[in-house]
């Protein structure tokens, strides 16, 4: 997600898409940089506080980054990057009170409104969750993590069909919103049975790309996590294809799948 703001002199202007994967959210700042393959002096001469937390998320340094965040210019960003920094550490009372911030600075501030839903998500206030995410999408429709928050939150519900539409709208924008990368993650907090269901729909949704390796990726994760409908499994269209490789065999072989 990007805020469109002009940045302010800064050394980076960066996005931490951070993503509550496989069944959760998308925690996003402003813009996006690969990270160093070394740790940041410890306080280079001539950044500003903001640039100096953002550089501490990038290393996972989030006490620091929200010892910094908190003697940067106050702002809606600001803000929103001290939810995610509280976010990171399990704070999300105090995360809700600085995205709730951010919004009441700027509130039509989508990537907030995102975030809140992520907090409302964590405590299984699912409702709740839904009704911030339809809203940021409405704010921006091309939100791939906003669709993908939206179809957990879905699946959470029972709403099977209903999050399905949701990550297949998030694929359609960007197929990486599901790369799950564990170095840029919030741990989950839903239920085993959950994320079974949550990576066989991803698998589903890889296999009919043709994306057959992280299908194979994502069905081998929902049956370690107690997926055991082989006969859907064996009858369902999007994985036709699939079914005629050897790798598929060979899962169905190393699981113990008939």
């Amino acid at each position: 997600m990007q805020d469109r703001r002009p940045a302010k002199a800064t050394l980076l202007s960066l996005v931490l898409t951070l993503l509550l994967y496989p069944c959760g959210i998308a925690v996003a700042t402003d813009a996006k940089v690969q990270e160093p393959p070394y740790p940041p002096p410890a306080s280079p001469p001539g950044l500003s506080q903001e640039t100096r937390g953002d550089l501490l998320m990038i290393h996972h340094q989030y006490l620091e980054a929200i010892d910094a965040y908190r003697k940067a210019e106050p702002s809606a960003v600001v803000w929103n990057k001290l939810g995610i920094a509280y976010h990171h550490v399990y704070a999300l009372d105090q995360a809700k009170m600085d995205y709730e911030q951010a919004l009441i600075l700027r509130p039509k501030y989508p990537e907030a409104m995102n975030n809140l839903g992520a907090v409302y998500y964590g405590e299984k206030d699912y409702k709740r969750a839904v009704k911030l995410y339809r809203h940021s999408l409405k704010l921006d429709p091309r939100s791939a993590p906003a669709y993908s928050n939206l179809g957990t939150a879905y699946f959470a519900e029972g709403k099977i069909k209903q999050g399905m539409t949701a990550y297949r709208a998030a694929f359609a924008i960007d197929p990486s919103v599901f790369a799950g990368d564990v170095d840029q993650t919030i741990p989950e907090t839903s239920s085993t049975a959950e994320r079974a269901w949550l990576d066989f729909s991803l698998a589903e949704i890889f296999a009919q790309a043709g994306i057959e390796d992280r299908a194979i990726e994502f069905l081998r994760k929902a049956i370690n996590e107690g997926f055991s409908d082989s006969k859907r499994l064996m009858q369902e269209p999007q994985f036709a294809k699939l079914r005629k490789t050897p790798e598929f065999a060979e899962l169905m072989a190393a699981e113990k799948m008939p």
